[in-house]
């Protein structure tokens, strides 16, 4: 099996990093004049306020660059493309309206599944299993896909946490999933662009989000990256009726492992599951002893093994390929937080 990354993907990777790098600054001072900060408390691990809007800046530069490609016409056409677009714009401005407003938990959460609905409806959708020879999930396709959008998009809120960790999760995920959509027969480039993308948009914003921080995703990043994750998974993998529906539970294993145990935690406590508190999978790393830094890099590593076990299965070539781009990412972001580091000094 041969993947073929395109002048596309290469692109708009580049495109969105460049875009990404000049924007987060400006979202940064805006959200500093307008007070749009994360302000520090007993749950929270920063000491002084942060900019809580780096969504805009991840969101601004993928759809730039998808105009930017559109002008090149390397602009992919392809069914669910604008209903996945739709829909993590949407998420996205739920995202910034909660950041701003703070929004009840149960309103938002209503409206996600609004969301993932219309989704649905464009054609979105989890439809079978790979056991008892492809069974067709029938009327439990709505709920589960349903449960599977708002569930992951939640999960990357739920892991942001610790500075970088987030993102650096983002970025192996959307990579790896982009990866697999190639590997796929026949392959998927149009989803697997939307993983570049976003990669490039998410380490743009990690130049400014590695400890020590400048700025937060916010609900607004960590929805619009979850939506696109959840939403590439489901038409770039899910489609197939084989065992391969099920490498997007290995791909996103850390912030499923996170929501599942938070949920849990909470209900057996007789809490609401959407109640925020310290004690994720982060927090019992940072109470450990563990930086900051150390964490992240845990959980990243988490990710990365992650990857490579779906990516196996897929065959040698493609674990060969993924080895290869999550190599180079790796390489990035450790120059990212090297020059940070030296900035800083």
């Amino acid at each position: 099996m041969i993947i073929k990354l395109t002048h596309a993907h290469i692109l708009g990777t580049i495109i969105a990093y460049m875009f990404g790098v000049f924007l987060v600054p400006l979202v940064i001072s805006f959200s500093k004049k307008e007070g749009l900060v994360d302000v520090p408390n007993e749950r929270k691990i920063h000491t002084k306020p942060i900019s809580r809007i780096g969504g805009v800046a991840i969101w601004l530069s993928s759809m730039l660059t998808f105009l930017c490609l559109v002008f090149m016409s390397y602009y992919p056409e392809g069914s669910l493309l604008s209903g996945i677009l739709l829909g993590s714009s949407l998420m996205f401005l739920l995202g910034l309206v909660d950041d701003i407003y703070n929004l009840p938990a149960k309103f938002k959460l209503f409206l996600q599944i609004s969301i993932a609905t219309l989704v649905y409806l464009l054609g979105v959708q989890i439809n079978s299993v790979p056991f008892f020879g492809g069974m067709n999930l029938g009327f439990w396709s709505y709920p589960i896909t349903i449960l599977w959008i708002v569930g992951i998009s939640n999960a990357l809120n739920f892991i942001d946490g610790v500075d970088g960790l987030a993102g650096s999760v983002t970025t192996i995920n959307s990579v790896t999933l982009a990866i697999i959509a190639l590997a796929m027969v026949p392959p998927n480039p149009i989803i697997a662009l939307i993983g570049f993308i976003l990669a490039g948009s998410m380490l743009a914003f990690l130049t400014y989000n590695f400890n020590p921080a400048k700025i937060f995703m916010g609900d607004s990043g960590a929805l619009f990256s979850g939506f696109l994750l959840a939403t590439i998974s489901i038409t770039g993998v899910m489609k197939a009726a084989t065992v391969a529906i099920l490498l997007p539970f290995v791909v996103l294993a850390v912030p499923i492992m996170d929501i599942t145990y938070s949920s849990l935690r909470r209900i057996l406590k007789g809490q609401s599951p959407f109640v925020a508190d310290a004690e994720h999978i982060h927090h019992k790393l940072l109470h450990a002893g563990f930086s900051q830094k150390k964490t992240v890099v845990i959980l990243t590593s988490c990710a990365i093994i992650a990857g490579a076990f779906a990516t196996l299965f897929m065959g040698e070539n493609t674990i060969k390929h993924y080895f290869l781009v999550i190599f180079a990412v790796v390489i990035i972001m450790l120059l990212l937080n090297f020059i940070k580091v030296l900035t800083k000094k």
